[in-house]
């Protein structure tokens, strides 16, 4: 029995071609899967942006003793050199990874406000400081 290779089926015999339909419908519906669930890549474009060169350099970071005032101004002094409370939480968090670990000296003045002395302690214990404390209590006596 010989294959025929024309498609006209007149002489009853089985038909030997592959229908091609379903498997094309198989591998797009797969195609379409595939590429739904690859996860889309984000483009991220690296930039080199300028650094302010107009701040000082920060106070240093004594290895033994670090002393904060904090002024009847409201300022906050790290070592003598003015401070906001980010720059405070970062200059704590590198003294506490100095082997071994310096002293924190917290003095603030007899006037100043409660509540930023208040926020530079929650600032510290947010900070994990091991070793804290309090100078110029004498100052308070007479209040």
């Amino acid at each position: 029995m010989a294959m025929q290779t024309t498609s006209d089926n007149t002489s009853g015999e089985p038909m030997m071609d592959i229908n091609m339909t379903p498997l094309i419908d198989v591998m797009l519906v797969l195609l379409i899967m595939f590429i739904i669930t690859i996860p889309i890549q984000t483009h991220a474009v690296k930039l080199d942006l300028p650094v302010d060169q107009t701040n000082t350099p920060p106070p240093p970071i004594d290895p033994v003793k670090n002393k904060v005032v904090i002024t009847a101004g409201g300022e906050i002094l790290w070592n003598g050199g003015p401070v906001n409370q980010q720059q405070l939480r970062q200059y704590l968090e590198l003294s506490q990874q100095i082997q071994p670990i310096p002293e924190l000296h917290l003095q603030p003045e007899p006037d100043a406000r409660y509540e930023l002395v208040d926020e530079v302690l929650a600032i510290t214990k947010r900070a994990h400081v091991e070793k804290m404390g309090f100078v110029g209590n004498e100052a308070y006596m007479n209040f």
